[in-house]
């Protein structure tokens, strides 16, 4: 299934530039419109999609994603409704990389063979689970891997030399590397900092490495793609699109729109980096 991430990277690297990687919570405002948000990203310039599984403590995310999660779960949303989502995406996009993101009691409570199976079948490419270490690999990332599934890891501001080892040892598809020290969508990343540990991760494995946590304009985007893989963009999508709903907290016309333009500009700046990186 991670050879949907492999291809788009292979793609990315014959045109010289980063991936856009960008997130959105599942069933958040509500599962159908969330479906239509999902939809409209590989249009507006999203290479890789992260889809958020709604939990009650997401304890690496901040404010935005932390509301986004309990407006899904207030409308019903599931485990297995968000791969009932992923399904029905895959009946019209089979080429765009889905990585699902999120903690890993839904997935225990749903049974990891059972969610393994279904995701394999609902067309995931991979998972992204923060609060499971490589201490706890049989637990699920072994799991996966055995079905096809690429388990990415996170790599910080604090993974140190001796860590970096064990962090990397059985991820695939990207290593994600955490831009700040803290919660998401909280700070804006020191981009020289950015650029040097992207460079000190590169150096202990051949996997793209994406930066991600603090990105929220295409001048971000642009400063981070310069050097890096890939960029990830969550907390500013969601905020876009919690924006765009009424008073009530229900979708409008222009929600998808909201979300979807934002895309397009962080696109762009991806893409305006190209040029520099060929210098």
């Amino acid at each position: 299934m991670s050879s949907r991430i492999d291809a788009t990277f292979a793609r990315a690297r014959a045109e010289n530039r980063a991936v856009l990687v960008t997130y959105v919570m599942s069933g958040d405002p509500d599962p159908e419109t969330s479906l239509d948000v999902l939809k409209a990203l590989p249009g507006a310039g999203a290479d890789i999609l992260e889809f958020g599984l709604p939990f009650t403590d997401p304890m690496a995310d901040g404010p935005a994603i932390q509301a986004a999660g309990l407006r899904a779960l207030k409308a019903g949303q599931t485990v297995a409704g968000t791969l009932d989502l992923v399904r029905r995406f895959r009946a019209e996009n089979d080429t765009t990389p889905i990585v699902l993101m999120g903690y890993y009691n839904p997935i225990h409570t749903y049974g990891v063979d059972r969610f393994l199976e279904d995701a394999v079948a609902a067309g995931i490419d991979g998972l992204i689970v923060v609060d499971l270490p490589p201490e706890e690999d049989s637990e699920l990332c072994l799991p996966a891997l055995a079905k096809g599934l690429a388990f990415i890891r996170l790599a910080t501001p604090t993974t140190d030399a001796r860590r970096l080892p064990a962090v990397l040892a059985n991820t695939a598809g990207f290593v994600y590397y955490v831009s700040i020290t803290g919660i998401t969508g909280t700070a804006t990343p020191d981009f020289g900092k950015v650029s040097e540990a992207v460079g000190r991760i590169r150096q202990h494995t051949d996997l793209p490495v994406v930066v991600g946590f603090g990105v929220k304009t295409g001048a971000h985007a642009t400063a981070i793609a310069k050097g890096a893989d890939g960029v990830v963009v969550g907390s500013a999508l969601v905020d876009a699109l919690v924006r765009s709903l009424d008073a009530e907290g229900r979708p409008q016309v222009g929600t998808v729109p909201a979300v979807a333009g934002l895309v397009r500009e962080l696109a762009e700046g991806v893409r305006a980096a190209s040029v520099e990186r060929a210098a």
